[in-house]
């Protein structure tokens, strides 16, 4: 079954500010009409889906009888629950694009009542299914090959069947996200609408919001005084409220640990894994690796003291600018020409796609007041087309979102075309190598065009911050969100003050603070209350695997191993019909290895050396 979501957020929220070009240019909003004509027609779809959702039930206690009643079983549940995915991502997508408008926060609770529901009226399928012998399953597929394409389901399903509870018990469980939702729902609210965030006059005579998004852009402005400021403004108002940050966040990880109890599991990172059969040497190794290679980030981080020329690194310097007096900037139109021309090697068929979803309103580009931060890919719209939210200001960042957020919406494009709606929804593990891959092709695009020692620098830098924010970070990210999930399951409880010393000390390694490399104060630790990712449940891990998977792609792609082109183009089709580990196999990447990281690691190395014959 589509079991998925395919809401595929950026790994650091991207900058945000007031637009008045944001209300006026049409063009450069999304087109939800494309998804319900108006609001009328989405209660309208709303209802009646309320009112039909209960037919599912006549299926109960006869999933056993015959395989032409499970295949309608199945197929029914299947049209449920797209047109289920329909609704949430126009109530979500509204939302979105207003945080404090009460109408469509209405919305999207509504939503999550409905789904809630029906997950409850759906209950009975699963242990039922499981109750058949596995002879009768499997015979029932040779005798309707309609149930061909639920067989991976059927598959999946018999592996988890000691993790599958009683008819009851899973009606419970899924009642109980009514309440598992409420921390994360909580944490968006409160931190995108309502927290009074600090206002800050800068040195130039600007005074600037610092909320999540103009934390974002100003923290890199060139001023170092000016960063400090900005550091300890918006870190200092982070840490007025961090017992409430640490209530929020306590609670999304007692839910985890509830659910992975509740269906046997023997920890909250277990059943985060098992879910799509990754296996947990590839989270440990992801982490050990890291570890043993912070010497190369320790590298980086020396060579943006060198190009800063400060005597000492601080934290608020690690987003500067290197290349003084240079100002990349462009208009979202130019934006768009840079992402689509360094696609071209994916073929004239990705391309053409790419182009119509840039220009047929596909994206929502400026922020507006109350708008969420950050970017998101959102392809559940089975029937229609993928979205992409951004908050565009016209740094080469941003250019770089926007490949990283087209890369998601094409594999989403590709899945949901050729794949039926069962095995269409891929998994996160997988779905960042499509994005970043995009990332990838468009530095080395621009690399091979800009000759210039100033403007190369630049870029070469801005590739290097991509390996610190998604390698190095990200996993920085993961390794603190398996400490606080295992103190939390050793029956120890987490404060605001407990979340920031283990913060403190991670942080403090990753960056060598006790080695020199980077000071680090403890004012700034309360940075875990910033990352909205901490409530994904082991979701952070997947950027650093997935870059090293497209790195490893990209490095045989230019040394002219063309059949690539073809199985890259093969593995966005695939959707989720096999498990992520093998999908990846498919096209040569093996991730139970370290052949990939170390590809990356390599990739990383070189860069920098680049970087030094340009310096010399």
């Amino acid at each position: 079954m589509n079991t998925n979501n395919l809401v595929l957020f950026s790994p650091s929220g991207n900058i945000q500010k007031k637009s008045k070009e944001a209300k006026t240019d049409l063009a450069n909003t999304w087109n939800l009409e494309d998804i319900y004509p108006s609001d009328n027609a989405w209660v309208k779809a709303k209802t009646e889906f309320n009112s039909k959702s209960h037919d599912i039930l006549k299926f109960k206690d006869k999933l056993g009888q015959s395989a032409a009643l499970l295949f309608e079983c199945l197929d029914l549940n299947s049209e449920f629950s797209k047109q289920l995915d329909r609704l949430h991502s126009y109530a979500s997508m509204k939302f979105d694009q207003d945080t404090g408008e009460a109408k469509y926060l209405s919305f999207s609770e509504e939503m999550e009542h409905l789904a809630i529901d029906y997950q409850a009226s759906v209950s009975f399928i699963e242990p039922e299914i499981l109750a058949i012998d596995e002879k009768t399953i499997f015979s029932f597929l040779q005798q309707d090959s309609r149930l061909k394409v639920y067989e991976f389901f059927l598959q999946d399903l018999l592996r988890k069947k000691k993790h599958t509870l009683s008819e009851n018990e899973e009606k419970i469980l899924a009642q109980a996200e009514m309440m598992a939702t409420g921390p994360y729902t909580i944490f968006s609210v409160f931190s995108n609408a309502e927290l009074p965030y600090p206002k800050l006059k800068l040195s130039s005579g600007e005074t600037v919001l610092l909320n999540k998004s103009g934390y974002s852009q100003y923290r890199a402005v060139a001023d170092r005084k000016d960063r400090k400021r900005v550091f300890d403004a918006f870190f200092g108002k982070l840490a007025t409220f961090q017992s409430t940050f640490g209530t929020q966040l306590y609670a999304n990880i007692k839910k985890d640990i509830f659910y992975y109890r509740s269906r046997g599991y023997k920890s909250s990172i277990e059943r985060a894994l098992f879910r799509n059969n990754i296996p947990k040497e590839v989270y440990y190794s992801l982490i050990d690796n890291v570890n043993s290679h912070l010497s190369t980030f320790h590298r980086y981080l020396n060579l943006k003291k060198r190009m800063l020329n400060v005597e000492t690194l601080h934290y608020y310097d690690t987003y500067a600018p290197v290349v003084k007096g240079l100002d990349l900037n462009y208009s979202i139109e130019e934006a768009k020409e840079l992402v689509i021309d360094s696609l071209a090697p994916l073929g004239k068929k990705y391309v053409k796609i790419a182009r119509q979803g840039m220009y047929n309103r596909w994206i929502d580009v400026y922020p507006t007041t109350g708008k969420r931060s950050g970017a998101y890919s959102n392809g559940s719209v089975y029937d229609v087309h993928p979205f992409i939210l951004m908050n565009f200001n016209g740094l080469f960042e941003d250019v770089s979102t926007l490949a990283h957020e087209l890369g998601h919406a094409m594999h989403s494009y590709f899945s949901n075309k050729m794949q039926h709606y069962p095995t269409a929804g891929y998994a996160i593990f997988v779905a960042e190598v499509a994005s970043t891959f995009n990332e990838t092709l468009l530095i080395n695009n621009q690399l091979s065009l800009l000759k210039d020692d100033e403007t190369r620098l630049s870029l070469l830098m801005n590739y290097l911050d991509r390996f610190k924010g998604t390698v190095f970070r990200q996993t920085q990210f993961a390794e603190y969100e398996l400490q606080i999930h295992n103190i939390a399951e050793r029956g120890k409880a987490l404060t605001g003050e407990t979340l920031t010393k283990v913060y403190t000390d991670l942080v403090k390694k990753y960056y060598g603070s006790d080695e020199g490399v980077c000071s680090i104060d403890d004012r700034y630790t309360v940075e875990w209350a910033f990352v909205p990712h901490f409530y994904y449940n082991f979701y952070v891990y997947q950027y650093a695997t997935s870059f090293a998977a497209s790195t490893f792609l990209v490095e045989k792609l230019l040394r002219g191993e063309k059949q690539i082109i073809e199985q890259y183009l093969k593995f966005l089709s695939s959707g989720g019909s096999d498990y992520p580990i093998n999908l990846l196999k498919n096209v040569g990447v093996d991730m139970t290895s370290e052949e990939p990281f170390a590809t990356t690691i390599k990739v990383m190395e070189r860069t920098m050396d680049e970087i030094e014959r340009i310096l010399e």
